[in-house]
């Protein structure tokens, strides 16, 4: 009863003084409409806009759903909308403080409330991935018979951390990283609202540009940033937000770095490049200059990808799994938490053995195809499978390799015209070396020169 009387002063003082409460607070949105960005949940009809009673119930009523995104993206923002929307009763837990008690006790509630009163329960579970599978089990009567309708949140793939029945009962909604153009809105607003700063400072456009690579997609870090800048440059008695009072406000240098311009470029050019070089730690310098930078993670594992073809290949055939693994995980899970999967993959690249065996390989297929160098496919190896194939001769010759010795059939694959080009001349590097003998054997066997 204690912590409740304590709960209810703080609420009750927040709303006497409303500007001593954080500005990512004041900021929160009040309807849907507010809310900035994951417009592709909220047109009309959509689950989000059915929890707060808009186009009616009937016999198909709302369902639970489970917010998947990375941090910042609007997922508590938007259980506080339906809260303020809904005319249902609403109860918050977080999977790091309550347990099957309290969750029970929210179910039990929310059984008289439907009961008695004829209201129903939306509860907002935080970070449901915290939960055991237990405590997650003991979700799944309440969901199943609709005593509550559950808005769970989670910034972890949920088909790895939320229980499979309670996943099918549920609709999953994923939320995107905020663009730009979103968290731009989002801090003018900020700056101008009554709610907000009131106009009390100005926001010039390089700090601006700052603030929008401080957030890396995260509404709530934007507006902790600008609320420390704004409160530094006041202190001062200065109108405007100057970069360097963000700078020394946040303690965080400015990355001078124009991701539309040159520099874009040469960083991307000089990570590629360090990787390439071995070396590890200047890799790793212009990783985190890209990330400090505000670039897209996206961007980043796809030029890591690129890398562990083109400069290590079959030096280290891991390496392009590593980068894709890397590449994905980026998209689930986003930044902050991607810098250290994108560094993970920058490592394990520039510490790989390097070939470029590969990507000469196919440049020289490539530039041999383009010159003409393409001549008839040789009948042997021709489609077979059709009426009247045999009669052109289709398929006639051709020595099926599971059926020979060793799996390699002494017969000529390639056109006439390329019929002695070598395109792939492997590496002595790493596990690339392995494939220098045994490419010889091949080709001795394919020539018919052993038996």
């Amino acid at each position: 009863m204690d912590a409740d009387l304590f709960t209810a002063a703080a609420e009750e003082r927040a709303e006497r003084e409303p500007a001593g409460r954080p500005l990512a607070v004041r900021m929160r949105p009040r309807t849907l409409d507010e809310v900035v960005g994951q417009q592709h949940l909220l047109r009309p009809g959509s689950p989000l806009r059915r929890l707060v009673g808009e186009g009616g119930g009937g016999p198909a009523g709302p369902s639970s759903v489970i917010l998947w995104g990375p941090p910042g993206t609007g997922k508590t923002t938007l259980a506080h909308v339906v809260s303020q929307a809904t005319d249902k009763r609403f109860t918050e837990l977080s999977a790091i403080t309550a347990g099957v008690k309290e969750v029970r006790a929210v179910i039990d509630g929310a059984r008289r409330s439907s009961g008695v009163l004829g209201k129903d329960t939306v509860l907002f579970l935080d970070e449901i991935h915290r939960f055991s599978k237990a405590q997650q089990d003991s979700l799944l009567p309440a969901v199943e018979n609709r005593w509550v309708t559950l808005i769970a949140a989670t910034t972890e793939n949920p088909y790895f951390s939320v229980i499979s029945p309670l996943l099918s009962r549920s609709l999953l909604l994923t939320l995107e990283p905020l663009s730009e153009d979103d968290l731009r809105g989002l801090l003018r607003r900020a700056v101008a609202d009554e709610r907000g700063l009131a106009g009390a400072v100005r926001l010039p456009a390089d700090t601006e540009e700052m603030l929008l690579r401080i957030a890396g997609g995260d509404a709530r870090r934007a507006l902790t940033a600008l609320e420390a800048g704004a409160g530094a440059a006041l202190a001062k008695g200065e109108r405007e937000i100057a970069l360097a009072t963000l700078e020394t406000a946040v303690d965080r240098a400015a990355v001078k770095y124009d991701r539309d311009g040159d520099q874009h470029y040469d960083v991307a050019s000089a990570l590629i490049k360090s990787i390439r070089g071995s070396d590890v730690d200047a890799a790793l310098h212009y990783l985190a200059r890209m990330i400090e930078a505000g670039e897209d993670p996206r961007f980043i594992a796809r030029r890591l990808m690129i890398s562990a073809s083109e400069d290590i290949g079959m030096a280290d055939p891991t390496a392009l799994p590593t980068a894709v693994a890397a590449a994905q995980a980026v998209a689930m899970i986003g930044f902050p938490e991607a810098a250290i999967t994108l560094g993970h993959a920058t490592i394990a690249l520039a510490l790989a053995p390097k070939s470029n065996a590969a990507v000469v390989a196919i440049g020289e297929a490539q530039a041999d195809v383009r010159a003409g160098l393409a001549g008839p496919v040789p009948a042997r190896l021709r489609d077979s499978h059709y009426g009247g194939a045999s009669k052109l001769g289709h398929g006639e010759g051709y020595q099926y390799p599971h059926d020979v010795p060793g799996g390699i059939a002494a017969q000529q694959y390639a056109p006439d015209e390329v019929r002695d080009k070598r395109y792939y001349r492997p590496t002595r590097h790493g596990a690339e070396a392995r494939y220098t003998e045994i490419l010889a054997r091949v080709r001795e066997r394919l020539d018919g020169r052993s038996g």
